[in-house]
């Protein structure tokens, strides 16, 4: 324990990221270290997995290093693994080879030391992440989860009780920005691209289907519209006209989110829940952010979102996510695996 509380080392390696921190009692961060390969991988516009396990290999053992380095600093002493009552850890899903070095590491500090092991789901601790920002916050909610591997609408219940109520059937919105923002020349990572220059074109310029799926399916698709692009795209190249980018990455992007924005907010009203929580790397996204406002004010919903830096992938998340798991009696053996397919439920 540090100053009474509980202090869990937490460990993330999902995708690109090597990230470790030190939280208590759940919400309050003592260090969150990340050393992101963003930078390496758009050589290759994307996450190459081999690659990404490389690295995350050559930084993991340093980046927790820094991790309680941060700790000692910000809490005015020397915090070592003595003050730690459990190590969280992701183990899915994500990409099989990097989850494999973030486990690996959190097994041997756990055999090494005795501490109890926390395996933590990727998503939980992306929804987490805004109990770290939002100190009232409380189940239960609705949350989306939007990232470059996932769109999800989950029913939280409890800090450790969730119902997934809708997810993509193709295309992650992420995914679909980032195949998009390279059709356009944009480059990697796509979100944040089209989110930037989006700013500067007209959202209806070019009319985009909005697939909204049958009639009361809280499921996304996004690959209809990424095609959409692309055809547009090579049918302009082929007539000889200009294609302006930023109109056609504006008009993208409110294709996507208004289907996401009304597909929440009805998940949210038909369960009967007054609080949406807004989470992932696409959570950053500052015209969903605005949209996603705007409607749940109209509805008197309360939105939470965390700030840009607990959107991304990041070990803090995952603090929050095991402290609740571990005070709720949830320790796993040094048999847990890596699933990088793992369900939420």
């Amino acid at each position: 324990m540090i100053n009474g509380k509980k202090a869990i080392l937490a460990i993330e390696s999902s995708c690109d990221e090597t990230a470790c921190a030190v939280v208590l009692d759940g919400r309050e961060v003592a260090s969150n270290i990340i050393s992101t390969q963003i930078e390496i991988h758009k050589l290759y516009g994307g996450v190459v997995p081999e690659i990404a396990s490389r690295h995350h290999l050559q930084n993991v053992n340093a980046v927790v290093e820094q991790a309680f380095e941060e700790a000692s600093k910000n809490l005015g002493r020397e915090i070592t693994m003595d003050d730690i009552d459990a190590i969280g850890v992701t183990y899915g899903p994500g990409l099989v080879g990097a989850l494999l070095i973030g486990l690996a590491t959190a097994k041997a500090y756990a055999l090494a030391t005795g501490k109890p092991l926390v395996g933590v789901h990727h998503i939980k601790g992306h929804i987490c992440a805004n109990f770290i920002e939002h100190k009232e916050l409380e189940p239960p909610f609705m949350a989306l989860v939007i990232s470059g591997g996932h769109t999800n609408l989950v029913e939280v219940t409890d800090y450790n009780e969730c119902q997934v109520l809708g997810g993509t059937r193709d295309d992650a919105a992420g995914e679909a920005y980032d195949k998009v923002a390279r059709v356009l020349g944009l480059g990697y990572p796509g979100g944040p691209l089209i989110d930037k220059i989006a700013k500067e074109g007209n959202p209806e310029a070019v009319e985009f289907k909005r697939v909204f799926l049958e009639k009361g399916s809280l499921d996304f698709s996004f690959s209809g519209i990424k095609t959409g692009v692309l055809n547009y795209v090579n049918q302009q190249k082929q007539a000889g006209n200009e294609i302006n980018v930023a109109d056609v990455a504006a008009s993208f992007q409110q294709a996507v989110l208004d289907v996401i924005v009304a597909k929440t907010v009805s998940a949210a009203i038909e369960m009967k829940k007054d609080k949406i929580v807004l989470a992932g790397g696409v959570a950053a996204n500052s015209k969903l952010r605005e949209m996603l406002k705007a409607a749940c004010e109209k509805k008197g919903i309360t939105l939470y979102y965390p700030s840009p830096i607990l959107c991304t992938d990041n070990a803090a998340m995952i603090g929050c996510a095991a402290y609740y798991k571990y005070m709720a009696g949830g320790i796993d053996d040094l048999t847990l695996d890596a699933i990088p397919n793992l369900p939420l439920e």
